[in-house]
């Protein structure tokens, strides 16, 4: 595959310099430019092609939120920032991942694949978005209630629910994170055509872009912060109620 082109964006200097270290040591990543400028990074951006943005979230003048806001979401987003509240701001954009300063390598690494796998399947020529019944199975008496198929880079994959961590969506794709996969599977589908695919005792929606195996939890914060596998997905306020019932049918007594 082609090198992602990429921009950073970001107020502190040393913060860049890192950026553009970690950038220059990815062999896939190939750097266009870097700002502390957020205003001149939207006017650069809105002339070149540039497939991924590391973008610092706080900001004077223009903060990362608004300039995000202004792309239309035809740059794919990595947001970094200092603040772990700061960072729930994200998913508003459905952006492919957040980093949480300081940043080390392994957890950008992880970040930058996440885009990478994404730039793949969509660019094998499956840009049209598959509705449910092309990017799922159809169901038959045949097909195991402990299961899916899920049709991925032109194959069939049976993927078992027990296995299946969380599910992020992301525009017209949905990613599958499963445990034992370094990688999650990339298909075209509309995260309500997850909801209404996996089974809502074993699976809940907690905020616009992500679903959770339920079983999965390791904790749940004070400020309803799921931590599953090796992300911090928030609840947000649309969801709160129905996640904090469940909570309430599993504690004892």
């Amino acid at each position: 595959m082609r090198k992602l082109t990429c921009v950073i964006v970001d107020d502190e200097p040393l913060a860049v310099q890192l950026l553009e270290a970690f950038v220059n040591r990815t062999d896939f990543l190939c750097l266009l430019q870097s700002f502390t400028d957020p205003i001149e990074a939207a006017s650069f951006i809105s002339q070149n092609k540039v497939d991924l943005l590391f973008l610092d979230i706080q900001m004077p003048d223009v903060n990362g939120l608004e300039l995000a806001r202004s792309l239309g979401g035809k740059t794919k987003i990595i947001f970094t920032t200092a603040f772990k509240e700061f960072a729930f701001d994200s998913y508003e954009f459905a952006a492919i991942d957040y980093l949480l300063k300081p940043i080390r390598y392994a957890k950008f690494l992880q970040a930058a694949e996440r885009a990478r796998s994404w730039y793949e399947t969509f660019e094998k020529g499956e840009q049209a978005v598959v509705e449910k019944n092309d990017a799922l199975a159809p169901a038959s008496p045949q097909q195991p209630s402990d299961s899916v198929f899920l049709r991925v880079d032109g194959e069939w994959r049976k993927v078992d629910f027990q296995r299946i961590l969380f599910v992020e969506g992301m525009k017209d794709y949905v990613m599958f994170h499963l445990e034992g996969e370094r990688r999650p599977l990339i298909t075209h589908l509309t995260m309500k055509a997850v909801e209404q695919t996996l089974p809502a005792q074993l699976f809940m929606r907690v905020n616009r872009s992500f679903v959770v195996a339920l079983d999965k939890i390791r904790t749940v914060d004070r400020n309803m912060c799921i931590y599953i596998g090796e992300e911090i997905i928030r609840v947000t306020d649309q969801y709160k109620t129905a996640f904090e019932n469940y909570l309430k049918s599993r504690m004892p007594g």
